[in-house]
């Protein structure tokens, strides 16, 4: 009898390693599938040995080896966040339509024309409408700013809206793998699907993951504000430029998006590292070029009128616009009675070499002093500048795909279903329950003659 039990035993034992191997390979091709296993245990009891038992359903998880593959995870969200926003910067600030220089060489080329015939019409007029080109020219790169401002704004929320669902399935998974064990139930599918959010989430934000006893992952942010406990999420909102509010429980907390890592850090380096300062070196040109020319004018005269001359530009609100200014009322005379005199004008002319002051930023975005570079360097500079940036950006994002791929190859040797290794594992559990029925049907020739010789 206990030959039978033995082969009954070993053979519904090779059934659920059988069993477990089909759904490896079913899922051969599922996205985050952690292959699984069966361990075998060998049944004694004071007589003898009494078969073989199913310990426990494996899964081949390694906690280390899906850290590293989230935090590869948050590292390329980082990069990839901003690179389409300073591909687009950078193809608009070179292609001529919208190219500071070629309207401030323009703009001076007008005036340097002028000096020939300084009583001119038609060549007044040309600098009027140099001028009217050199505003446009800002106000598209404005624009450009401020749409892009307004993009990356919409992306933050459209981030914080798919962390707060995940970290809600996250909290719903946590609830139900905790209620599965308490039953004694598999709970591999459920531990799949989380670790799957928990991928998901990392690509938007840095976090922390921490097991819990019972089954359940705790998540926080790199600064240890909690996004899971247990069955509990917390809700983000984002609270005006680069501010986040993180509403947990009872408790409130008020944060930057800066470091956060992800998505969500990568947007906020890109307005704190590049918009920014680009936004206010563009604006700080603008009104230094204006204040230049206005005080040169102020200093000339634009005959027959006796009193100085009128600004050219209006910067009112920190905006550049051009002034309601006649092209006869353009002051490039030194003397207030004779109006073909040239003398002003060439300082205008000159003006191109003079120096406008600048903030200067750091490479975190932080404003360290002020500095003076000449109206014609500005532009190139900042090119120069986004160029830097962008390939700094792109070489860091290229590494971070390197590191996220090692990384999902690492976690897929030890996680992954290999399908070669189940072929292996289903012919050898075939042989098992082969072997065992075998066993079973020995025995039971064995018990029907000793019950013929019996009989």
């Amino acid at each position: 009898m206990s030959m039978i039990l033995n082969g009954l035993s070993g053979a519904l034992a090779a059934q659920a390693a059988l069993n477990t191997t089909s759904q490896n390979v079913a899922n051969a091709m599922t996205p985050g599938y952690t292959r699984q296993g069966v361990l075998l245990g060998s049944l004694e009891t004071p007589q003898g040995g009494a078969g073989v038992q199913v310990s426990a359903l494996l899964r081949f998880a390694d906690g280390y080896k899906s850290l590293q593959l989230w935090q590869a995870a948050s590292n390329l969200g980082q990069y990839q966040a901003g690179q389409p926003y300073l591909n687009q910067l950078e193809q608009v600030m070179s292609d001529d339509t919208a190219n500071i220089n070629r309207g401030v060489d323009q703009f001076f080329a007008a005036l340097n024309a002028a000096s020939v015939q300084p009583e001119s019409g038609p060549l007044r007029e040309q600098v009027i409408t140099a001028a009217d080109g050199l505003v446009k020219r800002f106000d598209s790169l404005q624009r450009l700013f401020a749409n892009q401002q307004n993009s990356v704004n919409a992306q933050r929320e459209a981030v914080v809206g798919q962390m707060n669902t995940l970290t809600r399935e996250i909290a719903l998974l946590n609830r139900q793998i905790s209620a599965g064990r308490s039953a004694g139930l598999n709970d591999a599918g459920l531990q799949d699907a989380r670790d799957e959010k928990i991928k998901s989430l990392s690509t938007l934000v840095g976090v922390q993951v921490v097991d819990q006893p019972d089954g359940a992952k705790s998540i926080s942010l790199r600064g240890g504000q909690p996004l899971v406990v247990g069955s509990d999420a917390a809700a983000l909102a984002t609270d005006g430029p680069g501010q986040l509010s993180l509403s947990f429980a009872s408790t409130a907390f008020k944060l930057s998006d800066t470091g956060q890592g992800g998505q969500l850090g990568g947007l906020a380096d890109l307005q704190a590292q590049v918009l920014t300062p680009m936004k206010t070196s563009v604006q700080e040109l603008a009104q230094g070029l204006a204040k230049l020319v206005n005080d040169q004018l102020a200093a000339g005269y634009a005959p027959p009128a006796a009193g100085p001359g009128k600004p050219l530009f209006d910067t009112s609100g920190g905006v550049l616009k051009l002034a309601p200014l006649a092209a006869s009322e353009l002051a490039f005379s030194a003397s207030p009675t004779v109006s073909g005199n040239s003398g002003n004008l060439s300082k205008l002319v000159a003006l191109k070499g003079q120096g406008v002051t600048l903030t200067r930023f750091d490479t975190q975005g932080q404003a360290t002093g002020s500095e003076t570079v000449v109206v014609g360097d500005v532009f190139t500079q900042l090119i120069g500048r986004l160029g830097v940036a962008s390939q700094l950006n792109q070489s860091a994002q290229k590494t971070a795909q390197n590191v996220r791929d090692q990384a999902e190859e690492n976690w897929k040797s030890s996680s992954g279903v290999n399908t070669d290794e189940e072929a292996i594992n289903l012919m050898q559990y075939q042989q098992m329950y082969q072997a065992n029925m075998k066993v079973v049907a020995v025995a039971n020739q064995l018990f029907d003659s000793t019950l013929a010789m019996l009989g």
